[in-house]
C-alpha cells in the first residue's frame, strides 16, 4: 500500500513539474485557445502553422504576440479581432503559449 502511495505521489509530482516547466499543448487547450484557433487550417482565428510560418525569423515576433493575446487585436490575419485574454491566464503562461505556437509547422 505504501508503495503504491509513493507512486501515485512521484508520478503526480512529476506531471506538475512537467506541466510547469511549459508544456504549451497542454496550456493551450486548457486556457480555451483551441476553441479559436486550429494546428492547421483557419477556424475562427489563423491556424497555428500560418501564425509560426509567417512570424517565422522575426526576432520581435514573441513580444508583439505576447501583447496581442493579452490585449487582443485585429487586422494581422483579416477582420476579425482577437479579443483580450482574461487576467486569470497569466503572462508567463501566455509566454508559453506563443513561444509554443511559435515553433508549430
Amino acid at each position: 500500500m505504501k508503495i503504491r502511495y509513493l507512486a501515485l505521489t512521484a508520478a503526480l509530482s512529476f506531471s506538475a513539474t512537467a506541466f510547469a516547466a511549459g508544456d504549451g499543448a497542454a496550456l493551450f487547450k486548457l486556457k480555451n485557445c483551441s476553441v479559436c484557433h486550429a494546428a492547421t487550417g483557419k477556424s475562427l482565428g489563423p491556424a497555428l502553422a500560418d501564425i509560426a510560418a509567417k512570424y517565422k525569423g522575426d526576432k520581435g515576433a514573441q513580444a508583439r504576440l505576447e501583447a496581442k493575446v493579452r490585449n487582443g487585436g485585429a487586422g494581422s490575419f483579416g477582420a476579425m479581432p482577437m479579443p483580450a485574454t482574461p487576467r486569470s491566464v497569466s503572462d508567463g503562461d501566455i509566454r508559453i503559449m506563443v513561444a509554443w505556437s511559435l515553433g508549430q509547422k
